[in-house]
C-alpha cells in the first residue's frame, strides 16, 4: 500500500510533467505558424493609411482561431482520454498534435471559402472606398444671389445628363436600325435569290415541255400509219 501511495505522486508528476512539454511544443508550433501573420499586421498598423476592412477582418479571424486552439489545451485532451493517456503518453501526444494541425487547417478553410463565397473582399473594398470618399472634401453649394445664374448652374447639370442620356440612346437606336437593315437587306436579297432560281426552274420546265410536244407530235404520224 505504501508502495503504491509512493508511486502515485510520480505518476501525475510525470503525467503533468508531459503535459507542460507537449503544451510547450504545440504553443512553439502555433506560435510559428501566426508569426508571419502577426508580423503583416505589425507593419499594418504601423502605417494607419493601409486601412484595410478585409486585413482587420483576417486579423479578427486570426486570433479567434488561437483563441479557440487554447481552448482546447493538452490539459482538457487528457483529461477528456484520460485512460488512453495513462497506456501509451507518447501516442496520445501525437495525436493531439495531428489533431490541432488538422483543426487550425479545417479552419483556415472555413474562412477562406467564408471570403470567397460571401464576396468579402469586393464588399469590404468597396466599405473602404466609401468612407474614403465621404472624408475627401467637398464645398457645399451656395446661391450666389443672381437667380437666373442659380437657376442655370442648378439645371445645367441636370440637362447635360439628360443630353448625354439621350445621345447614347440614340446611339442605341442608330444602332438596332442597322441591324435591322442588314437583316432587310440579306433577306431580300434571298428572297431574289429564290425568285430567280423558280424562274430558271419554270424556263427549264417549259423547254422540256417543249421538247416532249415536240417528240410526241413527231411520233404522231407513225402512230397514224400503224
Amino acid at each position: 500500500m505504501e508502495q503504491q501511495q509512493d508511486d502515485s505522486p510520480q505518476d501525475t508528476e510525470n503525467e503533468t510533467n508531459t503535459q507542460q512539454k507537449t503544451r510547450k511544443s504545440v504553443e512553439a508550433s502555433s506560435e510559428n505558424a501566426t508569426s508571419s501573420s502577426e508580423s503583416s499586421t505589425t507593419t499594418e498598423e504601423a502605417t494607419p493609411a493601409s486601412f484595410s476592412r478585409l486585413k482587420l477582418f483576417e486579423k479578427v479571424m486570426q486570433k479567434s482561431l488561437e483563441n479557440v486552439i487554447e481552448f482546447a489545451s493538452f490539459k482538457r485532451f487528457v483529461s477528456t482520454f484520460r485512460p488512453l493517456y495513462k497506456k501509451n503518453p507518447q501516442r496520445m501526444e501525437n495525436i493531439y498534435k495531428q489533431f490541432i494541425e488538422e483543426l487550425k487547417k479545417a479552419i483556415q478553410e472555413d474562412i477562406v471559402r467564408l471570403i470567397e463565397e460571401g464576396r468579402l473582399k469586393t464588399k469590404l473594398d468597396e466599405l473602404d472606398k466609401l468612407e474614403k470618399a465621404s472624408k475627401s472634401k467637398t464645398h457645399a453649394w451656395r446661391p450666389s444671389g443672381i437667380p437666373e445664374q442659380d437657376l442655370c448652374s442648378f439645371l445645367m447639370p441636370f440637362y447635360q445628363k439628360q443630353e448625354a442620356y439621350m445621345r447614347l440612346e440614340l446611339k442605341k437606336i442608330q444602332a438596332e436600325n442597322a441591324a435591322l437593315t442588314k437583316k432587310v437587306l440579306a433577306g431580300r436579297e434571298r428572297i431574289s435569290h429564290s425568285e430567280q432560281h423558280i424562274s430558271e426552274v419554270v424556263e427549264d420546265w417549259k423547254a422540256s415541255l417543249k421538247e416532249s410536244e415536240k417528240l410526241v407530235s413527231s411520233l404522231k404520224p407513225d402512230i397514224i400509219e400503224a
